[in-house]
């Protein structure tokens, strides 16, 4: 990986994690000494002038911003946090990041659809979340575009890792103590491992960093995430199919018998054809991503 024009150091926020965690081994293998992690205590995001200032000191020439708020349903009650962590201080960073002459890249989510669409959606179809984590990641978006010109944003879709709260480890944990499980049917959208996404977060700043001759404009937004699509009860029964020798049952049931505190989207599969065409970036399929993600882990399989 070739490094940015200026070789000015290299920033990277929310590397404790699911994607960043696995971004910070990517990165300081390409760029060492030069990559800076400051840790939650110093980037504070509900504070965007303590984000500000690392800027400020540190005059990077690329920020990859893999930190955010990320609890679905505590953010229907905590609107206002949910709104400074994923609009105020991504927007505060590309800001700074204009300043410096930095490239930008950002992190959103399937979210910010309604889920009333039955084809993939594309990045110029109409947002309209369903929940305010989606209404502030979308702010996050418009925000971050108002203020830098030289940023890309990857939407990406139902995020897992073997380590941290998501949906591969909370299945894990009940198949060691239920024989039978009650899982939504009526949500489809696209599993998508952080490993996949960070590896092809690097390969798209290979081309940024590599780009200086080109003078090629990667500025947009993106979708990046597992090829194919199932629901969460189809994901569940591929996680036990590889980890259980005595899988739970699985008894489908709707949303509405599920109730959240936040409403949900119930179709987000997302066309990730440009993200392919610019970035020559062909993400696995989501049950090649579980497999990946188990063989890459500690986690036993059958």
């Amino acid at each position: 990986m070739r490094r940015p024009g200026g070789h000015g150091p290299i920033l990277l926020f929310g590397a404790g994690g699911q994607v960043g965690s696995t971004l910070l081994t990517g990165l300081a293998d390409a760029f060492g000494s030069n990559l800076i992690v400051p840790d939650r205590a110093r980037a504070d995001f509900a504070s965007p002038e303590s984000v500000r200032e690392i800027i400020r000191q540190t005059r990077p020439s690329l920020i990859v911003n893999a930190a955010a708020y990320t609890a679905v349903d505590a953010a229907e009650s905590d609107r206002e946090l949910a709104f400074l962590v994923n609009r105020e201080t991504p927007t505060a960073i590309a800001e700074e990041a204009s300043k410096y002459g930095a490239f930008f890249i950002h992190y959103s989510t399937d979210y910010v659809f309604d889920g009333q669409g039955s084809q993939p959606y594309k990045e110029g179809d109409p947002a309209a979340p369903v929940n305010v984590y989606g209404e502030s990641k979308l702010a996050g978006e418009h925000g971050v575009a108002a203020a830098s010109d030289r940023y890309i944003i990857f939407r990406t879709s139902w995020v897992y890792a073997d380590q941290g709260r998501n949906f591969l480890n909370a299945m894990r944990g009940l198949a060691e103590t239920k024989t039978e499980l009650r899982i939504v049917s009526d949500q489809t959208g696209c599993p998508t491992w952080a490993g996949a996404i960070a590896e092809a977060t690097l390969e798209a700043i290979t081309l940024i960093t590599g780009n200086a001759e080109e003078k090629r404009d990667f500025s947009g937004i993106y979708h990046l995430c597992a090829t194919g699509h199932t629901t969460w009860a189809g994901f569940a029964k591929a996680i036990f199919e590889r980890i259980c020798l005595e899988p739970p049952r699985i008894i489908p049931i709707s949303t509405e018998e599920y109730a959240l505190p936040a409403p949900r989207p119930r179709y987000t599969v997302l066309d990730t054809t440009r993200a392919e065409e610019c970035f020559a970036i062909r993400m696995p399929s989501w049950e090649r991503q579980l497999d990946d993600c188990l063989s890459s882990s500690k986690i036993p399989t059958n």
